[in-house]
C-alpha cells in the first residue's frame, strides 16, 4: 500500500524592500567624515598631492617642501573650506545613490556581492561629478600654488583663486580633472569592497568563524584597513589626476590634458615610479578612513541613536 505524500508548497519568494535614507545616517556619515578629514585625513592629502606634484621628491623631501611652505598650517592647506565641503557632502551623495543602484541590482536578480559593488561603483561615479571634482581640484590647486610665494610675492586668497579660475576658464576649469577623480572613486569603491570582502574570509578561516558569522571589532577594522590599503594599486589615477589639476609650471605639459596625455606625460618624465609617488600615505590615509568610519562608526552611532531617535543603519 502506498502512502500518500503530501506536496509541501514552496515558500513564498523574500520580498525585497528598499531601505529608508534617515537623517541620522546622513548626519554620522557627515560628522564621521569632517572628523576624519580634520584630524589626520587632511595632512595625508597634502603629502599625497605634494609627493604627487613633484615626483623626484621622496617622503621626507616633501615633508620639509610643506614645512617650509607654512609651517603646520601648510599641512592643513586646502581644509577650509573644500575638504569641509567635500567631507560634509561627499557621504551623502554616496549613500543616496549606492543604496539606490544596490536595490537595482539586487531586483534585477544580482547576489549581495555584485550589488554592493555595483553600487559602489555607481555611488563612486556619483560622488565625483557632484561633489568632489570642484573640491579636489581646488584642494589641489591651494597645495600646489607656490609659485608666487616662492618668488616672495603674496599669493591670492582661497575664494580670489577659486574666482580667477572661474572667469579664465569657467565651469571646466573648476572641474579639471573630475574624469580621472570619478575613475578613481569607482576603482576604490569598488576594489575597496572586493578585497574587504576577501580579507573578511581570509580572517574567517584563519579564525575557525563560520561563514556569516560575525567578526570581533577588531577583525573589523583589520579586513577594511587591508582592503582599505590594498585598494591603493590605482595610484596612478590619482597621480594623473593631481597632474591635470596642479597649478605648477611646465612648459612640457600638454596645454589640453586628458586622462591618456597626461599619463605618457608622467611616465615620459618620470617612469613607473612617477606614477605610483605618494602611495605611502595614501595607504596611510585608507587605513585612518577605516578606523574612523568602522571603530569610531560604532560609538558614533549609539550618539546619533540618542540624538535623533533614530535607528541608525548605515553600513561602515
Amino acid at each position: 500500500m502506498s502512502a500518500a505524500v503530501a506536496s509541501v508548497p514552496a515558500p513564498a519568494p523574500k520580498k525585497l524592500e528598499k531601505k529608508p535614507i534617515k537623517f541620522s545616517n546622513l548626519l554620522l556619515g557627515a560628522g564621521l567624515n569632517l572628523f576624519e578629514v580634520t584630524t589626520l585625513g587632511q595632512p595625508l592629502e597634502v603629502i599625497k598631492t605634494t609627493m604627487a606634484a613633484n615626483r623626484n621628491d621622496g617622503f621626507t623631501s616633501a615633508l620639509r617642501r610643506i614645512w617650509n611652505r607654512g609651517g603646520i598650517f601648510g599641512f592643513y592647506q586646502g581644509l577650509i573650506p573644500w575638504a569641509w565641503i567635500e567631507g560634509s557632502t561627499k557621504g551623502a551623495v554616496l549613500l543616496f545613490v549606492a543604496s539606490e543602484a544596490e536595490y537595482h541590482a539586487r531586483a534585477a536578480g544580482a547576489g549581495d556581492f555584485v550589488a554592493g559593488i555595483t553600487g559602489g561603483i555607481v555611488g563612486g561615479v556619483a560622488q565625483a561629478y557632484a561633489t568632489m571634482g570642484f573640491c579636489t581640484c581646488m584642494k589641489t590647486v591651494e597645495i600646489t600654488k607656490h609659485k608666487m610665494s616662492a618668488a616672495g610675492q603674496k599669493a591670492p586668497g582661497t575664494w580670489a583663486t577659486f574666482m580667477d579660475i572661474y572667469r579664465r576658464e569657467g565651469i571646466r576649469g573648476i572641474n579639471k580633472g573630475v574624469n580621472a577623480v570619478a575613475i578613481r572613486q569607482m576603482t576604490n569603491w569598488g576594489s575597496r569592497f572586493g578585497l574587504s570582502r576577501l580579507a573578511e574570509q581570509g580572517i574567517r578561516k584563519a579564525t575557525g568563524k563560520e561563514e556569516g558569522q560575525k567578526l570581533a571589532a577588531w577583525e573589523k577594522i583589520l579586513a577594511s584597513a587591508l582592503g582599505g590599503g590594498l585598494s591603493a594599486w590605482n595610484q596612478p589615477i590619482e597621480v594623473i589626476r593631481v597632474e591635470m589639476q596642479s597649478k605648477k609650471e611646465d612648459p612640457n605639459r600638454p596645454k589640453k590634458m586628458t586622462v591618456g596625455n597626461t599619463f605618457r606625460y608622467i611616465y615620459q618624465t618620470n617612469g613607473i615610479k612617477g606614477l605610483y609617488r605618494g602611495v605611502t600615505p595614501r595607504i596611510g590615509l585608507s587605513i585612518w578612513q577605516t578606523v574612523c568610519m568602522v571603530a569610531f562608526g560604532d560609538m558614533a552611532k549609539t550618539y546619533v541613536e540618542k540624538l535623533t531617535g533614530d535607528a541608525v543603519t548605515a553600513k561602515h
